[in-house]
């Protein structure tokens, strides 16, 4: 197993980790408002695992290289552990008021510091960030579409929802920070 490879199986064991741990640590109280996640946390705990199978087995069974040489394994793997980094660093930005499931925290504050100045959903941003390290990595164009499409497709619906949460929450401070940012792509979408 050369080097790459054990990062990359090192790094894949602490992107499965880091959320396990976030889904049961980092839920809604008792004192939160509840009810607004719409199943959105049980479809993303579906389409991230099912991508990422489904994107390694693929990429056993077909060749459809989406280049030569190992340069796509070294961007897809710091692709994977930018996403992991990055996602945890604004977890911490965002303290108390993180929650996997979609909900109001009390005395929630809207924060548009920091990743917030640029993105909505930063998290989300970083996280898609590892899915496609991971079908770069894999080096396979069905792979890679695999890898991508059923978290950013999860993710879509869950922004949807969470959005309208904050606009319920926050009004019109949300529609005008939301004229200021992009969702998950800065200055881009």
């Amino acid at each position: 197993m050369s080097i790459l490879q054990m990062i990359f199986a090192v790094s894949m064991a602490a992107w499965f980790l880091s959320e396990f741990l976030y889904k049961n640590i980092l839920k809604s109280g008792e004192a939160d408002t509840k009810g607004k996640d719409r199943s959105t946390l049980n479809f993303l705990w579906i389409a991230i695992p099912f991508s990422i199978i489904s994107a390694v087995i693929v990429s056993d069974y077909t060749k459809v290289p989406i280049a030569g040489g190992n340069r796509i394994l070294y961007l897809g793997e710091a692709f994977i552990l930018t996403g992991i980094v990055v996602r945890f660093i604004i977890i911490r930005s965002l303290g108390r008021y993180f929650t996997v499931d979609v909900t109001i925290r009390k005395d929630h504050v809207l924060k548009k510091e920091g990743f917030y100045r640029y993105l909505r959903h930063p998290s989300y941003s970083f996280s898609l960030l590892t899915s496609l390290g991971l079908g770069l990595y894999l080096n396979n164009w069905l792979s890679l579409v695999l890898a991508f499409l059923p978290p950013f497709i999860a993710f879509s619906y869950r922004i949807a929802i969470e959005e309208k949460t904050l606009i319920e929450q926050f009004g019109e401070e949300y529609l005008e920070y939301r004229k200021k940012t992009k969702k998950l792509i800065p200055f881009v979408y």
